[in-house]
């Protein structure tokens, strides 16, 4: 979708991991999985398909198990899902380990013992904890099965929602599937995805630049 130099590159994966914290996902992983899904949409192929499990968690922990394995390299990816993806190897080392995402967690239950005014908000903890698997399970679930399609791609994909205010546009999987390479996720009229400008004005910054805008 959009390119960028070394620095903001390495700028934006820094920032990742702090944000993402005890829950960061691998880039090389998550894209060769990612370039799965694509390539093989709602079949036996596809790494977190709800089609072929009973339950979101099930789904969940089968994309773990392939996740982990090209996170540690215990299995080649197709030669079509190779490269073309960010690696920092000291990086990927350091937030992978036990230490540092039990690092962060606790930083997040000080955090709660600080600000929170009611003991039910400690009950959000373990969002805070796995909030990248979860936001995966939200949008290959539900993105995957429920809500209407504007295009048929051989496939189930679906759009959750006409404004995609929850997960800022990764909802609208149908039209992801049918231009994948585009940086708007909406295409009709009634939808907003929330992404895009963010998106265009990091162009005009010129922290990004926009292969193509479509």
């Amino acid at each position: 979708m959009f390119t960028m130099n070394k620095f903001w590159e390495r700028f934006f994966y820094a920032f990742t991991v702090l944000v993402q914290g005890s829950s960061f996902l691998n880039p090389r992983a998550y894209a060769i999985m990612h370039r799965m899904h694509h390539a093989y949409s709602d079949t036996e192929k596809d790494p977190h398909s709800p089609h072929f499990f009973k339950d979101v968690w099930e789904m969940t922990m089968h994309t773990k198990d392939i996740y982990i394995n090209y996170a540690k390299f215990n299995v080649e990816p197709e030669k079509a899902f190779r490269g073309n993806y960010p690696e920092w190897k000291l990086l990927d080392k350091l937030s992978n380990m036990w230490g540092v995402r039990i690092g962060f967690g606790v930083l997040y239950f000080l955090f709660y013992l600080q600000f929170a005014t009611s003991w039910w908000m400690f009950a959000l903890l373990p969002i805070h904890f796995f909030m990248g698997p979860i936001h995966g399970a939200i949008v290959n679930w539900c993105g995957h099965k429920y809500g209407y399609s504007n295009f048929d791609n051989n496939d189930k994909s679906k759009n959750s929602l006409p404004l995609d205010f929850l997960l800022m546009g990764e909802l609208f999987q149908n039209n992801h599937h049918k231009s994948p390479n585009s940086i708007n996720f909406a295409k009709k009229w009634f939808e907003f995805d929330p992404t895009y400008p963010v998106i265009l004005f990091l162009h005009r910054l010129r922290i990004i630049k926009i292969r193509r805008e479509i």
